[in-house]
């Protein structure tokens, strides 16, 4: 189950990074706009610095998560578990925490919670054998 497990992260760390770059870099731009259903540009620019800082905590859950990845695929398996629950575990609140504050984003909180939630059973899974 541990391949499964950091494959699954692997997975939503590359998802936050892709996230990164729509909020931090590519925030004004028509189709991006489209994604988080932003619909002016002056909407949009209001909201730039927001999302400019809102990318970067996607950007850190990311790395952090690779990190667990990198640690435990190199038998690092204390400090990749760590940082794979701290990361995972980040994400997953976080997608709790979008379909809390609004039921009409369920789409996205599965997109953001479901892959590092399955890696975190996977894992679970692996630690009980």
């Amino acid at each position: 189950m541990l391949p499964v497990a950091l494959i699954l992260i692997a997975l939503a760390a590359a998802i936050h990074l892709y996230v990164f770059v729509l909020e931090s870099l590519r925030w004004t731009r028509p189709r991006t706009r489209a994604v988080f259903g932003v619909r002016t540009a002056q909407e949009a620019e209001t909201m730039r610095l927001l999302a400019f800082n809102q990318g970067f905590y996607n950007l850190f859950l990311a790395i952090v998560a690779a990190a667990g990845v990198a640690f435990t695929a190199a038998g690092a398996t204390a400090p990749g578990a760590a940082l794979l629950v701290a990361g995972a575990g980040s994400m997953v609140g976080a997608g709790v925490v979008l379909i809390a504050s609004d039921p009409r984003l369920l789409r996205a909180a599965l997109v953001q919670a479901l892959p590092p939630g399955l890696g975190l059973v996977a894992l679970g899974i692996h630690a009980l054998r």
